[in-house]
């Protein structure tokens, strides 16, 4: 059997994965996860719409023309959101602005995968949960169960300290401090650490769990598992959440129509810290928020806080106008003069 060569294709992806993002660029294995996961789709799309097996590609198979209907495969025969499509096209950007500094004999051909724009996508309202709402989400937990205790503590602490999924799979006995000052230790995205204070009533639910699980304090164990005691997923946390929602809906109708998810917890704690009167600056450091661009956002979802704005506003009726004197002034002098 003849032994296949490796071509530009096969080694550039492999410095980029291996070295490059890793190494040089300090990426997240999640940030290297996703990555992985778009190139698989691609060769696999390429490979098939070419009728060649995917080990015999090369960096000419993956021109402009194969990645744009690649996209199109993801929204159309994929059903992905515009949104996810510029995820994977982020991923193929990065790979390409990699072969044009290492390979300049490709750079023309980078350069047209690099010219393939990224598609706008419409913003869609924030759903969030109020502060009623999430009280009725975690009294419908049955906290008899070990299941239900580690729900709670789980909807509790996502609630308390506005933590990302990943950010919550990733805690650890560790990072948690429960006695005072009670705060949490969480690493975001970027790799940034930043210290949580924790509501006293969610130090005592932590110190409970990790009881519960016999969790020695200073261990690796990641806090949150499932039942075989394997790390909590995401998809597992999503479960979670539905399943408790559903349960939830009877005591408030509200949740009925909104669309929810495990990041709707986030955006619930940045709209009760507003509605408490903290600063939109506090609120970005809560979050680990990279911009303050990103937590004004949420300065514009709460309708109650919008219907309090304008109550305390000065109404149009309040002003003072001049009569009109019609019969001295035609419309036109009159609009000029108000």
């Amino acid at each position: 059997m003849k032994q296949t060569i490796p071509n530009v294709l096969a080694i550039a992806l492999r410095d980029f994965f291996a070295d490059y993002l890793p190494r040089l660029r300090g990426m997240s294995p999640h940030t290297v996860l996703s990555y992985r996961d778009t190139f698989a789709l691609l060769l696999r799309f390429v490979a098939m719409t070419k009728s060649r097996p995917a080990y015999t590609l090369d960096l000419e198979d993956l021109g402009p023309s194969e990645v744009l209907a690649f996209l199109n495969h993801l929204e159309i025969g994929r059903h992905n959101a515009a949104s996810t499509r510029n995820v994977r096209l982020a991923g193929l950007h990065a790979f390409f602005r990699y072969v044009a500094s290492h390979y300049p004999d490709r750079l023309a051909h980078s350069q047209q995968v690099l010219g393939i724009p990224f598609k706008r996508s419409p913003t869609r309202q924030i759903e969030y949960f109020t502060f009623e709402e999430m009280g009725a989400l975690l009294s419908g937990i049955d906290r008899s169960s070990k299941r239900g205790q580690r729900d709670y503590a789980l909807l509790a602490v996502m609630f308390n300290t506005g933590a990302r999924v990943q950010e919550l799979l990733d805690l650890r006995p560790r990072d948690l401090r429960l006695t005072k000052p009670f705060q949490v230790r969480l690493f975001g995205k970027g790799r940034k650490e930043r210290l949580c204070p924790v509501w006293p009533q969610t130090a005592c639910l932590m110190r409970e769990l990790c009881t519960a699980n016999q969790l020695d304090m200073q261990s690796d164990t990641p806090v949150f598992a499932n039942y075989r005691g394997e790390p909590l997923t995401r998809f597992g946390v999503r479960y979670i959440l539905t399943k408790h929602l559903v349960r939830a809906r009877t005591g408030a109708p509200t949740l009925t129509n909104k669309r929810l998810h495990p990041h709707s917890v986030r955006h619930s704690t940045a709209v009760h810290l507003l509605k408490s009167g903290v600063d939109l600056c506090t609120i970005s450091h809560w979050l680990g928020h990279a911009s303050l661009n990103t937590t004004n956002k949420y300065a514009k979802i709460d309708m109650e806080m919008k219907r309090e704005a304008i109550a305390r506003a000065k109404t149009l009726g309040a002003v003072k106008k001049k009569s009109a004197h019609w019969h001295r002034n035609t419309v036109l002098e009159w609009l000029e003069a108000l």
